[in-house]
């Protein structure tokens, strides 16, 4: 009896052992689950992560590439816009450009957590802003049909040191996010590996728990069962791991193929670029020096053979060798007209602009086209704006409608109907008048038609031409505000407006002065004490005899360091310098002596006035252009003496 209470007693406090340690087990049990649930949570939440990091930094790897493309596509397509003039390359550049600049904010906005990558994105920025307004500047300049000032800023924005910083700064952006790449690959192996022991200790807990609860054989069976879908998990995150790498090594892969094909790409095209400037440049070159030098030849006929025979008739008749001596200056003149007509053309001769009764300088230039066309061609005009006048460069204008007369003659063989009319808007207040050279030639094709207005294009024999003509014509009328418009059928003749604005009150037009000789008499009660500074001995010489025989008092000087000493030891009333000097030009010049002598009267003179840009350089002095007559040259004196005014009026419109 005592034996079964102690084995009673025994097994009761076994049952009470085995409770007490069921439940100390449970709760181990339940702490341990929801110690591993937090970690296996956890852990799931690091590795999603991680994941996020590697899409984030492939994303910006991405954009990154794309930025690249977007700008090496707008460049190739600013390229062709400068060379071909299509408009829809222009437009393929703006929306490639404005593509870049969407990656690049997206850039910005994604690597905002990354100092060091929104420090690149920052000078990145930069950057293309400046390089943004080199290609908008060449952009804007094919816009107008600049070729050659378009193709010559496309080609320094494609040699400047912008595009090596660019390229640079794409290379350390994707260079800095591979490495944080390499990093969250290493952080998210690490984090998967974690997860994996977390989920293979939750599986073994799971084990425990169900030998535990319910019996030995079916507890170890839900283990095993248990442990393979893990394992099958395991094997499948692995798997999704190896894909997601290849993956990211195959798009690498194929982005720098691209890139690659993208540069050799560009190389190509900039050697084609290359190769076609040369070869236009050639062309260009052949076709100027072919008709410039035809054109010189025939007015230094001219020249040369008038004074021969003015030497040669001086004595027995002096009357014939004067009209020897005036048919070798108007050569002469004509020889400085044509060098005019090509600075006006490269913009590197101001406009002079007047205003000026459009039909009276017609009527008194028609003479002039009626020698130049010839006796067989009949020349009509047909003037309906009496008393309409437009603000114009004068010896321009006259240039234009010379080019057009010209241009008319040869395309009638010489033989036919010229008529120049004008006409007006039909307002009470015109706002625009249009002159209208009219022939019966041959006409033009839809191709020639196309390329009438491209420097250095002729269909005239070499020599007979240098296709300056008609460009000559647009460029003057888009400097006058105006417009040219041109009409033509194959056989029946050519029609050009010149479409130019009225300027009102014509009466407000200042009396021309007149052109007569001046002798040395008339100005000797105004004499002036004159400094010439020209560094061409011969030149030198011409300008001091020319400025005596006016009745000057001139003193010369052919090296402009010495100016400032004789301006000390004479003093003058009139400094007359050249411009271009190989020590110290004009403009410098008188700016040293303005700070000794402020009231120094001054006049320039030179052979080439530079752009309207640079005429800040001369202040408000007067600036003669060589070569010049003697009226021109007492006319420029007279002006450059008189007291300047208090406010200066704009020389260019």
């Amino acid at each position: 009896m005592f034996e079964r209470d102690f084995d009673s007693e025994s097994d009761s406090r076994r049952e009470r052992v085995r409770f007490w340690l069921t439940i100390g087990v449970g709760a181990i049990l339940v702490g341990v689950v929801v110690a591993l649930v937090l970690l296996v949570t956890r852990a799931n939440d690091n590795y999603d992560r991680s994941l996020g990091w590697q899409a984030h930094s492939l994303e910006v790897i991405s954009q990154t590439r794309s930025l690249d493309a977007a700008l090496a596509r707008s460049e190739a397509a600013l390229g062709r816009f400068a060379v071909g003039l299509q408009k829809e390359d222009g437009r393929v550049f703006q929306q490639q450009w404005g593509l870049a600049q969407q990656y690049l904010a997206l850039l910005r906005r994604n690597v905002r957590d990354n100092p060091k990558a929104a420090g690149l994105v920052k000078q990145l920025t930069t950057e293309l802003d400046r390089r943004g307004a080199q290609l908008g500047d060449a952009a804007l300049s094919a816009n107008y049909r600049q070729t050659i000032a378009a193709i010559s800023k496309y080609n320094a924005a494609g040699h400047d040191a912008a595009l090596v910083r660019i390229d640079r700064l794409l290379t350390e952006l994707i260079r800095n996010e591979r490495a944080l790449l390499t990093e969250r690959n290493r952080i998210a192996a690490a984090d998967r590996d974690n997860l994996s022991q977390a989920i293979l200790l939750f599986s073994l807990l799971g084990a425990a728990a169900a030998v535990i609860a319910i019996a030995a054989t079916f507890s170890l069976i839900r283990a095993e069962g248990e442990r393979r879908l893990a394992r099958r998990e395991q094997l499948a995150e692995s798997d999704r791991a190896t894909q997601l790498e290849a993956a990211v090594g195959d798009r690498t892969a194929e982005l720098a193929q691209a890139n690659l094909a993208l540069r050799n790409e560009m190389t190509e095209r900039a050697v084609a670029e290359d190769q076609l400037r040369q070869a236009q440049k050639m062309e260009a070159v052949g076709q100027l020096t072919g008709g410039i030098a035809h054109d010189f030849n025939n007015m230094l006929a001219v020249v040369v053979g008038g004074l021969e025979l003015a030497q040669r008739w001086l004595v027995e008749a002096p009357d014939k060798a004067q009209r020897h001596i005036h048919n070798a200056l108007d050569g002469a003149n004509r020889a400085a007209d044509l060098t005019r007509r090509l600075l006006a053309f490269a913009r590197s001769e101001p406009a002079r602009p007047e205003m000026m009764v459009v039909d009276d300088s017609i009527a008194a230039f028609a003479e002039l086209i009626e020698r130049t066309i010839g006796d067989r061609i009949a020349l009509t005009l047909d003037l309906r704006t009496p008393g309409l006048a437009a603000w114009l460069d004068r010896q321009q204008f006259e240039n234009a409608l010379l080019n057009l007369a010209v241009n008319a003659r040869d395309a009638m063989e010489g033989h036919g109907s010229l008529t120049i009319r004008t006409v007006r808007d039909e307002e009470d207040q015109p706002a625009a008048l249009a002159v209208q050279v009219i022939d019966t030639g041959c006409g033009m094709s839809p191709e020639v038609l196309a390329r009438v207005f491209d420097p250095f294009y002729t269909t005239k024999p070499a020599g007979q031409g240098t296709g300056l003509g008609m460009s000559q014509v647009f460029a003057f009328c888009r400097q006058s505000d105006g417009e040219v418009q041109i009409q033509s059928t194959e056989g029946q003749g050519t029609s050009v407006a010149m479409l130019l604005p009225v300027v009102q009150q014509p009466q407000a037009l200042p009396p021309e002065i007149a052109a007569s000789p001046v002798t040395a008499s008339e100005t000797a009660s105004e004499a002036l004490h004159i400094l010439v500074v020209e560094d061409d001995p011969r030149v030198l010489t011409a300008t001091v005899e020319a400025v005596e025989e006016l009745g000057h008092r001139a003193v010369a000087c052919g090296d402009p360091r010495d100016a400032e000493a004789l301006v000390e030891k004479h003093g003058f009333d009139l400094i007359l310098s050249d411009v271009l000097m190989p020590d110290l030009t004009g403009p410098e010049l008188v700016a040293g002596l303005k700070q000794r002598w402020p009231a120094l009267a001054v006049l320039f003179v030179t052979g080439f006035a530079g752009d309207a840009s640079e005429v800040a350089s001369f202040g408000d002095h007067d600036v003669l252009r060589k070569p010049f007559t003697l009226t021109q040259l007492e006319q420029a004196i007279r002006r450059s003496s008189d007291p300047r005014p208090t406010e200066k009026i704009a020389a260019f419109g």
